[in-house]
């Protein structure tokens, strides 16, 4: 998400970074190229009013005008706004009541809801909640089934619910089970539909006033655009929510979900859905996605999804066997791209870097998930002794290893290459040491990734 986005901000605002003075003709045709990137974002249009009236202002007063470097105190004062845009800090879920602490979920059909409350069940589990979940959602016993699989998987309690019973008699039977049993938090998935309709609305209402939650959230598919600001208007209407689950933000999503919903409905985006997996949610931090649009990355972020993903038994396992000086091979390069894939891919890890804006498209092209699932065909085409002893490749191993994998040789050729720079990476830092630098490695230095980018001063 915020790609296209970035790459148009990062454009614009290039120009005003080599002018001596910011002025008021210099601002005006910015602003109408930072208008149309972000109306091409499908950013509400009411937010992208606001915004620019804001930077306007602010862009022809003594802050910028005086700066020594106004180009870049331009860039800094467009990040400020959009985080006032976004909401200025991260809104953590509020669990202050008496357990269990209740939590609705609302939203439409195909938002991604029940896996977003399976998600969210396992995110208040790793903070060592007794969580339990339940499903009111009677008009698609396959929602039913689902929840009750996720919790199975992530190992939280979900209350027992089917498709003969009263929504709100399942509510009621879970509430009091979940007290008895000293849960922390219960969360309550509803049904969703395809549209909005009275009746849906009037059945939430209920639950709500039946539950009294200390937390509602909307769930909502951050691919729908403004679409998804203004129904999550509509269900704040009619209930009084306390956030926003954006989900598929890995997705095509263009953006303007996440900087209009805030604008529009007055409620915070809480969590981001940032994969299918029931460990990919994210808290919302505005100024980490206003550094992502602007091109600057998220090292936060991709550092605390580092520690909390990586194997480290497997990390730690790997720089024993460096430190005693055996070699990389390609079994350990398999592990590497798993564990990427584990991330969420190259793109995503990549979206969280510095300079990414600045990189040319044919180095971003190399870096497609699709190369990555190649080179694990090729790797998984070689037999046991090629992967633990590359330099037994040779020429008619490469034609057997590329009929295998259904590659040409000029692809395996490719990625030898790239192994023996991976390797000599790797030798390095079994001379250094750590998990961290280990990790930070995976994410700068893999094959087919980019070559170094500048870090933004800003």
């Amino acid at each position: 998400m915020f790609q296209t986005l970035s790459d148009r901000l990062n454009t614009t605002l290039k120009f005003l970074r080599g002018q001596g003075r910011i002025t008021e003709n210099n601002i005006k045709d910015v602003l109408k190229d930072v208008r149309t990137a972000l109306l091409e974002a499908d950013v509400a249009l009411d937010a992208v009013q606001h915004f620019l009236t804001r930077v306007k202002k602010r862009a022809l007063g003594t802050e910028v005008s005086k700066s020594l470097t106004p180009g870049q105190a331009m860039i800094k004062l467009v990040k400020r706004e959009l985080i006032q845009l976004m909401g200025e800090e991260v809104e953590e879920l509020n669990l202050r009541t008496q357990p269990p602490a209740i939590i609705l979920m609302a939203g439409l059909q195909g938002s991604g809801k029940t896996t977003s409350t399976a998600k969210l069940a396992r995110f208040l589990k790793d903070q060592k909640k007794n969580v339990w979940v339940v499903s009111v959602d009677v008009y698609r016993p396959a929602a039913i089934q689902q929840l009750q699989s996720l919790a199975n998987d992530i190992g939280v309690t979900c209350f027992a619910s089917d498709a003969s019973q009263k929504p709100a008699a399942i509510a009621a039977a879970a509430l009091d089970a979940a007290k008895k049993q000293g849960a922390d938090v219960l969360i309550v998935d509803t049904a969703g539909r395809l549209h909005i309709d009275q009746e849906m609305m009037q059945e939430i209402k209920e639950l709500h006033q039946q539950l009294n939650p200390i937390e509602t959230l909307f769930v909502v598919d951050s691919m729908t655009g403004q679409d998804a600001a203004n129904t999550a208007k509509v269900f704040h209407d009619a209930l009084p929510l306390t956030g926003v689950v954006l989900t598929k933000v890995d997705g095509d999503a263009r953006g303007g979900a996440a900087l209009s919903i805030r604008h529009i409905t007055g409620k915070p985006i809480k969590f981001l859905g940032v994969g299918e997996k029931t460990d990919a949610l994210e808290p919302f931090h505005p100024d980490r996605v206003a550094s992502r649009i602007l091109g600057m990355g998220d090292m936060l972020s991709l550092i605390e999804q580092v520690e909390k993903q990586v194997d480290r038994v497997k990390a730690d396992k790997m720089m024993e066997k460096l430190k005693k000086g055996k070699g990389f091979d390609f079994q350990d390069f398999m592990e590497q791209l798993e564990q990427m894939e584990s991330m969420g891919g190259a793109m995503s890890l990549m979206s969280k870097m510095p300079g990414l804006g600045q990189v040319p498209e044919a180095a971003k092209k190399q870096v497609s998930d699709k190369n990555f699932t190649q080179m694990k065909a090729i790797i998984q085409s070689m037999t046991k002794a090629e992967r633990f002893k590359p330099d037994l490749i040779d020429s008619s191993r490469k034609r057997r290893i590329a009929a295998g994998s259904g590659t040409e040789v000029q692809d395996i050729n490719k990625l030898l290459k790239q192994f023996l720079m991976m390797q000599k990476m790797m030798k390095k830092m079994g001379k250094a040491g750590g998990l961290m630098k280990l990790a930070r490695g995976l994410g700068g230095a893999m094959p087919g990734m980019m070559p170094k980018m500048p870090v933004s001063k800003m």
